[in-house]
């Protein structure tokens, strides 16, 4: 299996190439080739296989040659024994026809862990199979950050520096990674929004000079084996409820668009996928652009769902690259326009690429909450407000009520006291690990919104 920029600039990288990369050197994100597929009589021998398996098979072909398969499989073990569920991401009814697929079992209460307590593991592999160090530097706008941390905490060959926006992540999403006292972790609060701090990333690895000294890597969704690792629990939910035999919808709390691009690729794959569900808070680019077209940032709006206040959607960037043709120049013409004049349109026959498959809603914070109290209410379940932002949109936007729809569930509702205490009137009770960061000493730096600040800040601990 062989990857290429969206960009068309970068070369052929393989997958221990594309994971130790992350971004492309023209500024692009890696995708594949070509899509492997999943037949008919392949899903069906995969029902009732547990989590694993299906990763194994789903993953394999996206790898090829870069790993063999026992080391695979050892790999990905190793990732889904860290979490708490045996099933790993098990899906709860909360209603006769919607689901939610619960993603929040591992380590740091988050669907961040299903992705990054494997990519910490691939990355630590090919690493000492190699020789080499990564400096890893990622943007958090709540929870890849800790789940990051968590993933590559002690591990050799590893240094992390993890920029967030100042005030504006929940609390224990902070905690969970500035109570982290490994050596090779470093938390920088960064003066601004989550679309600054992403902003930094991207400049740190386009300037060729510093990438190479630093000899830096990335943990986001811009990375492909996150996207690769997330397709697999679509696989899983879609299995457990019926497919192929029948179609399968998915709401999906949104901001950077990764976790619903990895829909989109489990659907490329051939997985029976009627309907994508973008589900956005007031920060909203995405509704916006899939009911017309334009993508257009607006002013970033803090909201209780802070992991979805984000205009600038770095994953898109992958799905516009298949709209167009996967033509290279097509997307950087588009990218430079939205640098240069802040903003790029695609037409109607483009859409149309995408447009059976993708609908979007936008939800407001008291919509938000009144969902809260519906499903706890209904269901007898506490939910967190992003989770609440995906349920709320996709029972405004299924297509059809025969289609089970599985809402995904992305975060533990005790990441979020202050929302769940609004909407019920107590916050949640604390998970043991959530407790306990309360009582641990916070350390992390304030640093400008500078990129030339953020790295003198990553060369003095290099």
């Amino acid at each position: 299996m062989h990857y290429v920029s969206t960009r068309g600039g970068a070369g052929v990288r393989d997958f221990a190439g594309v994971v130790l990369t992350g971004l492309a050197e023209d500024g692009g994100l890696f995708v594949p080739q070509s899509w492997p597929q999943l037949s008919e009589r392949d899903l069906i021998e995969l029902r009732g296989h547990g989590y694993g398996d299906v990763a194994m098979r789903v993953m394999q072909p996206f790898v090829g040659d870069a790993l063999d398969q026992p080391t695979l499989a050892r790999l990905i073990e190793e990732a889904y024994a860290t979490f708490e569920h045996p099933a790993v991401t098990p899906l709860r009814q909360i209603d006769s026809e919607t689901w939610l697929l619960e993603l929040f079992h591992g380590p740091t209460l988050a669907f961040k862990d299903c992705a990054l307590q494997l990519l910490g593991r691939l990355m630590s592999h090919f690493l000492e199979r190699d020789k080499q160090r990564l400096t890893i530097i990622g943007a958090t706008s709540g929870d890849t950050g800790s789940a990051a941390i968590e993933a590559c905490r002690d591990r050799d060959g590893l240094e992390i520096f993890i920029l967030h926006p100042k005030g504006r992540i929940s609390d224990v999403q902070r905690r969970q990674m500035t109570t982290v006292t490994s050596g090779n972790v470093h938390n920088i609060a960064i003066e601004g929004t989550f679309d600054d701090c992403q902003a930094l990333v991207k400049d740190l690895f386009g300037d060729a000079e510093f990438r190479n000294e630093a000899k830096l890597g990335a943990v986001n969704s811009i990375n492909w084996a996150r996207v690769l690792a997330q397709a697999v629990y679509y696989v899983v939910a879609a299995l457990a409820l019926g497919a192929p035999a029948r179609q399968i919808a998915f709401s999906v709390p949104t901001g950077n668009f990764g976790d619903v691009y990895a829909g989109y690729c489990a659907s490329r794959m051939g997985l029976p996928i009627s309907q994508l569900i973008v589900a956005t808070n007031n920060n909203d680019i995405l509704a916006r652009f899939f009911g017309s077209g334009a993508y257009q940032p607006d002013r970033v709006v803090a909201t209780m769902s802070p992991s979805m206040d984000i205009q600038i959607a770095s994953n898109f960037e992958r799905l516009l690259f298949e709209m167009v043709d996967r033509s290279g120049e097509a997307v950087t013409g588009a990218m430079q326009s939205l640098k240069q004049s802040g903003s790029f349109s695609v037409d109607p026959e483009h859409m149309d690429r995408v447009g059976q498959l993708f609908s979007a809603k936008r939800i407001g914070e008291a919509e938000t909450l009144d969902t809260i109290r519906d499903v706890a209410t209904r269901a007898g379940i506490v939910i967190d407000p992003h989770t609440a932002v995906g349920i709320a949109a996709g029972r405004l936007t299924r297509k059809s009520k025969a289609t089970p729809l599985v809402c995904l569930a992305t975060a533990h509702p005790a990441k979020f006291p202050d929302a769940i205490d609004k909407a019920l009137g107590s916050p949640p009770p604390s998970p043991p690990k959530i407790a306990s960061l309360f009582e641990r000493e916070e350390r992390y730096d304030v640093v400008a919104n500078d990129p030339a600040a953020v790295k003198n800040y990553v060369r003095e601990y290099l």
